[in-house]
C-alpha cells in the first residue's frame, strides 16, 4: 500500500441536476430533480435544494413529487451530460494515463502514475487545480478526495461534498475509519447493514473488535474477510485505466402496460436500432442478442441468441430480437422491453444475416422469418416531443426550453446558461415557429481558457477532538471537516 495521499476520487456534484441549473438560470439555487416524469418514473439526480425535502436518488418520482411538490422536474438530457462528462475526463487523463471512471460524473485518478504528485502537498495542489480547470471549463463543481487508497479516496470525495476537498493522510485511516457507520464501507448495503447492526455491530471500529473469525461466522468466508480488510483501511485495488464494457443494451419502461402484441413487435424493433446505434457509437460489435421483457406482473423474462461471430448489423440485430419475443407470451401486458448485445468485440463478421434467421443458440425449434423494416422513433404524445427542461428555439423569441406540455399547448421559458432569468409564453404544440434545438454550451468559448493558476492554500488547524487527517477546502477557503 502506497505511503502518500496520490489517489483521487472525483465526483461532480449533483452532476444532471447541476447541468440543468447551470444552463437555465431560473432554476439557479432553486429544487430541481432529474429523472423519469412518468408514473413508474425514478430520480436520477436531485439537486442539493431538492435534497433538503428528502428528495433522492433511485427514489420513485411519485414519492418525489409528494416530498417537494415545488420543484422543476425535467426529464434528462444524456446527450449533454456526456458531453460535459467527456470535458471533465479530458482534464483528468492530462494529470494521469491511470484514469478509471466510474460513471459519467465520478472517477478514481493515480496522481503518482502521472508524476504530478508524490506526497501529500504536491496531492492537494493537484487536486486545487484540477477543481479550478472544471469549474473553468465546465461552470460545473465537483468534490474530491485524496488518499493512499480507492477506498478512502472515495470516502474523502463524500465528506468534502458539495464543491470541496478533503485529505485522508496515511497513518491516520483507523482513527478516522473507526466511528464511522459500518455503511461507508463498499459492499455493505442495506442487508449486510442490518445484519450487522442485529449482531451487535454498528461501527467500522465494532467491525475491528468483533474480530476475523466473528465477522467470518457472520458473513461468510469471503465477505468476511474482505470486510475485516476494509475495517483495518487495507485496500491495494490499483487504479484501472480501462474497464472493459461486457454488454451494450437499451430498455425503455412504459407508463401504461403495452397488450397489443404488434405495438410491442414495433417497441423491440425500435430498441433493437437504438441498441445497435450505442453499439456502434462505441465501436464494438457483439455475438449474443439478448430481449428483456417484464410483463405486467412484474415477472421479469430474458431470452439470449447467440451468432456464429460479432455483428453490428441492425438487420441481424431486429431479426434475432424479433424471434426471441416469439418465444415469450406477452398477452397479460408488457411494462418494460429491453434488446442488449453481449458477448463484445472490436470487429465485425460479414455476411451473418442468413445465419441470424436460420441458426439459433436457444433451443426453440425452428421459427418463421417475419423480416421488419427499420422503424423510425417518432414521438406520438405530446410529452415525448416537448420533453420538460429540452431546448427549443422558437423563430421570433429565439432560445429556450420546455418547462412542461399537455392538453395540445406547451409553455416555453427562453433564457440561455448566460442570459438573466427570462420571460414564459405559451404556444400549441404544433406552432410551426418552434422546433427542437441543441443545447448551449454552459461556458462561453472565450471564457473557458487556462484555469488561473491557484496558489496553495492553508489548511486552517483541526480540534484535537477531531482526527487530524481530515482537511479540506471548499467554497474558496480551506477548512477542516469531521
Amino acid at each position: 500500500m502506497r505511503t502518500s495521499p496520490t489517489i483521487l476520487h472525483l465526483d461532480m456534484d449533483a452532476f444532471y441536476a447541476s447541468v440543468e441549473q447551470a444552463s437555465k438560470p431560473s432554476l439557479r439555487g432553486k429544487a430541481v430533480v432529474v429523472g423519469g416524469l412518468g408514473p413508474r418514473g425514478v430520480v436520477a439526480t436531485a439537486s442539493y435544494e431538492a435534497r433538503v425535502f428528502g428528495v433522492h436518488s433511485a427514489m420513485p418520482m411519485g414519492q418525489a413529487r409528494r416530498l417537494a411538490p415545488n420543484a422543476a422536474y425535467l426529464v434528462p438530457r444524456f446527450p449533454l451530460y456526456r458531453s460535459i462528462s467527456e470535458r471533465v475526463m479530458e482534464l483528468l487523463r492530462a494529470l494521469s494515463p491511470l484514469v478509471e471512471p466510474l460513471s459519467l460524473d465520478e472517477a478514481f485518478v493515480d496522481l503518482e502514475a502521472g508524476g504530478v504528485a508524490w506526497d501529500e502537498r504536491s496531492a492537494r495542489l493537484a487536486g486545487v487545480k484540477l477543481r479550478a480547470d472544471i469549474r473553468a471549463v465546465t461552470g460545473l463543481t465537483g468534490s474530491v478526495g485524496l488518499a493512499a487508497s480507492k477506498m478512502l479516496a472515495k470516502i474523502a470525495s463524500e465528506e468534502a461534498k458539495p464543491d470541496g476537498l478533503v485529505v485522508i493522510e496515511p497513518g491516520t485511516e483507523r482513527a478516522m475509519l473507526g466511528p464511522m457507520p459500518v455503511r461507508i464501507l463498499p459492499g455493505v448495503g442495506p442487508a449486510t447493514g442490518d445484519h450487522l447492526r442485529r449482531a451487535g455491530i454498528t461501527t467500522v471500529g465494532e467491525i475491528v473488535e468483533a474480530g476475523e473469525d466473528e465477522l467470518v461466522r457472520l458473513l461468510g468466508k469471503a465477505h468476511g474477510h474482505g470486510l475485516y480488510a476494509m475495517a483495518l483501511a487495507r485496500d491495494d485495488r490499483p487504479v484501472v485505466a480501462e474497464r472493459e464494457a461486457k454488454s451494450v443494451s437499451v430498455e425503455d419502461t412504459y407508463d401504461v402496460d403495452i397488450h397489443d402484441r404488434t405495438r410491442v413487435g414495433l417497441e423491440v424493433q425500435r430498441l433493437a436500432e437504438r441498441c445497435v446505434r450505442r453499439l456502434r457509437g462505441a465501436g464494438l460489435s457483439g455475438r449474443t442478442i439478448v430481449l428483456k421483457v417484464r410483463r405486467y406482473d412484474f415477472s421479469t423474462l430474458t431470452r439470449s441468441e447467440t451468432l456464429r461471430g460479432p455483428t453490428d448489423d441492425p438487420a441481424v440485430v431486429r431479426e434475432a430480437a424479433a424471434r426471441l419475443l416469439d418465444s415469450v407470451d406477452t398477452t397479460g401486458g408488457v411494462r418494460l422491453l429491453g434488446v442488449g448485445v453481449s458477448g463484445l468485440a472490436d470487429y465485425t463478421q460479414e455476411d451473418l444475416f442468413a445465419q441470424a434467421a436460420g441458426e439459433r443458440a436457444v433451443e426453440e425449434g425452428p421459427v418463421e422469418e417475419q423480416p421488419v423494416s427499420p422503424v423510425e422513433e417518432q414521438p406520438s404524445l405530446a410529452e415525448r416531443r416537448w420533453p420538460a427542461g429540452h431546448d427549443v428555439r422558437h423563430a421570433e423569441f429565439g432560445h429556450g426550453w420546455v418547462q412542461g406540455s399537455g392538453l395540445g399547448r406547451v409553455t416555453v421559458r427562453f433564457e440561455t446558461p448566460d442570459s438573466e432569468p427570462g420571460r414564459v409564453r405559451t404556444f400549441r404544440i404544433d406552432d410551426p415557429d418552434l422546433e427542437a434545438a441543441d443545447p448551449l454550451p454552459l461556458v462561453l468559448a472565450e471564457e473557458r481558457g487556462p484555469a488561473a493558476e491557484v496558489e496553495h492554500q492553508a489548511v486552517s488547524s483541526v480540534p484535537a477532538s477531531l482526527p487530524k487527517s481530515w482537511s479540506g477546502s471548499g467554497g474558496g477557503a480551506a477548512t477542516s471537516r469531521p
